[in-house]
């Protein structure tokens, strides 16, 4: 698996620029592009920080994408983690009904 290209789908389904991606995980925008443009590997700790900033979890990270139902999950937890609490609690009483 590439790292640096499959951080770059994640970060742009979330609507991310490597600088708002940058100031959210407390990495450096630099050191974040070095990774993405696969001049630097980056440490498990560093990828770890980086998913908790895209609200998901390592293995997340490295699965591989099952075309169409997978892209349909990601574009609705991008949209979701969009939204505010109070609108994230409506969603939800919508989708219990």
């Amino acid at each position: 698996m590439n790292v640096g290209l499959r951080l770059i789908e994640l970060r742009k389904q979330r609507g991310l620029t490597t600088n708002k991606l940058a100031n959210l995980s407390g990495l450096s925008q630099s050191f974040i592009r070095s990774v993405e443009l696969n001049e630097k590997g980056i440490a498990v700790e560093s990828l770890q920080l980086l998913c908790d900033t895209l609200q998901l979890s390592l293995h997340d990270f490295f699965e591989e994408p099952d075309a169409a139902a997978d892209t349909m999950e990601r574009e609705l937890q991008a949209c979701i983690s969009g939204l505010t609490t109070e609108q994230k609690q409506a969603l939800l009483i919508l989708l219990k009904r």
